[in-house]
C-alpha cells in the first residue's frame, strides 16, 4: 500500500513522525510518502541512515498549526495536509495519516474527497483498548450535534469496521445512554434506538459507560460531544492512575520497592495491552478514501501503528464494505456478517 504521512503536523514536529515512518517500512511492506519540508525530512532520514527505497518525500511549503481555525486552514493550498489529501485524491496514494489539527484534517478530507454514497455524515471512530477486546467508540469529536439518521449510520459503519479490522464476526452495537432501559435518554436517542433496531446490524440496545469495560459490547454509538469528553476523561484517568501507582511503588519502604521490581514485567505487559498507541489513531469513516487521524502527541510507535492500520483498512476494502452495508436498495438488509 502507498500511505501518505503528513510529516510536519503534530505537537513535536517532524522527528517522531519521520521515525515512525521509518519503523513502518521496516516492519510492513507499505510504501510511505512523507509530505513536508524536504530539507527537514531528509535531514532526519540521513541522520537515521534510512534512505529506504519504500520511503519517498514530497515537498510542501507550509504546515497547518494545531490551533489554527479549520476554515482558515483551507486557504493554505500547499500545506503538508493539503498536499497529502490531494495525493490520495489523485490516486497517487491509497491512504493518509495525520497527527495534525483534527478539525482541519476533517474539514479538508470531507470537502476534497466527499462522503461515501448514502453516508449522512462521516464519523471519527476511536479504538478503546479495554481489557477484553478493543471497543470502537464513535463519534469522538467530528460531529457535535447529531441527528438520529447520522447516529444510525455511525452504528453501521462502526459495525463494519469492528468486523473487518478486529475480527468481531457479529459485532455487538450499543447506544450510549444514561440507562439500559429503552425509554431512557433524549428524544434523539429514542429515535436513534428505533433506527438501529431496524438497521440489520447486531444492535443490543442501550449501554452505559461502564459496559465498555465488561466485554459485552464491540461498538458504542454517541454524538461527538459526548464521545470526545468520554475519550479525554479516559485518557486523563489512565494517566493519573499510572502516575499514582508509580509513586506508591517507588516511594515506599524497601519491601514495597522489591515488590515493585518483581511485578514490573507484568505491569509492562498490562500497560502495553491498554496503550492506545498500539492502534495508532482514529479512522475517519464514511469518506471516499482512508484517513487515520492520530493524536498530536503521538510517538513513533503510534505513527507506525497508524500507518499499519491505514494499510489494513485499504486491504480489507473498508469503504467497499460500508457502501454495501449502507445501500438503501428496497428490500435489501445486510446483516452483521455481511450476508444479505
Amino acid at each position: 500500500m502507498r500511505i501518505v504521512l503528513d510529516a510536519m503536523a503534530g505537537d513535536h514536529g517532524p522527528e517522531p513522525l519521520v521515525r515512525g515512518a521509518i519503523r513502518a517500512v521496516e516492519e510492513t511492506r507499505h510504501h510511505v510518502i512523507l509530505v513536508g519540508d524536504v530539507k527537514q525530512v531528509e535531514f532526519i532520514l540521513n541522520r537515521e541512515h534510512a534512505m529506504h527505497p519504500r520511503l519517498s518525500v514530497v515537498h510542501a511549503d507550509t504546515v497547518v498549526g494545531m490551533d489554527e481555525a479549520p476554515r482558515a486552514s483551507l486557504k493554505k493550498k500547499n500545506s503538508s495536509l493539503a498536499v497529502s489529501v490531494e495525493l490520495a485524491r489523485n490516486g497517487e496514494a491509497d491512504a493518509i495519516v495525520s497527527a495534525g489539527n483534527t478539525g482541519a484534517t476533517h474539514m479538508t478530507v470531507v470537502l476534497r474527497w466527499r462522503p461515501l454514497e448514502n453516508v449522512s455524515r462521516p464519523s471519527l471512530a476511536a479504538v478503546l483498548p479495554v481489557p477484553h477486546h478493543p471497543v470502537v467508540l464513535l463519534d469522538v469529536g467530528a460531529n457535535i450535534d447529531c441527528k438520529p439518521r447520522q447516529l444510525c449510520d455511525f452504528g453501521v459503519m462502526g459495525s463494519v469496521y469492528a468486523r473487518e479490522i478486529f475480527g468481531r464476526r457479529v459485532p455487538r452495537v450499543g447506544l450510549l445512554n444514561i440507562g439500559e432501559e429503552e425509554g431512557k435518554g433524549t428524544e434523539v436517542v429514542h429515535e436513534t434506538w428505533s433506527l438501529l433496531n431496524k438497521s440489520g446490524i447486531n444492535f443490543i440496545g442501550n449501554v452505559e459507560g461502564d459496559d465498555m469495560f465488561r466485554g459485552g459490547v464491540d461498538v458504542v454509538v454517541c454524538d461527538g460531544f459526548v464521545g470526545n469528553a468520554l475519550l479525554k476523561f479516559g485518557e486523563g484517568l489512565m494517566s493519573s492512575f499510572t502516575s499514582y501507582l508509580k509513586d506508591e511503588l517507588t516511594s515506599g519502604n524497601p519491601a514495597t520497592r522489591l515488590g515493585a521490581w518483581m511485578v514490573k514485567p507484568a505491569m509492562r505487559r498490562c500497560k502495553a495491552r491498554l496503550d492506545a498507541n498500539e492502534y495508532g489513531g482514529a479512522p475517519l469513516l464514511g469518506v471516499n478514501g482512508i484517513c487515520i487521524v492520530s493524536h498530536g502527541s503521538s510517538d513513533e510507535n503510534a505513527i507506525k501503528n497508524a500507518i499499519r492500520m491505514a494499510g489494513d483498512c485499504v486491504k480489507r476494502d473498508i469503504n467497499g464494505k460500508m457502501r454495501q452495508a449502507l445501500n438503501p436498495m428496497a428490500g435489501r438488509i445486510i446483516d452483521a456478517t455481511g450476508r444479505e
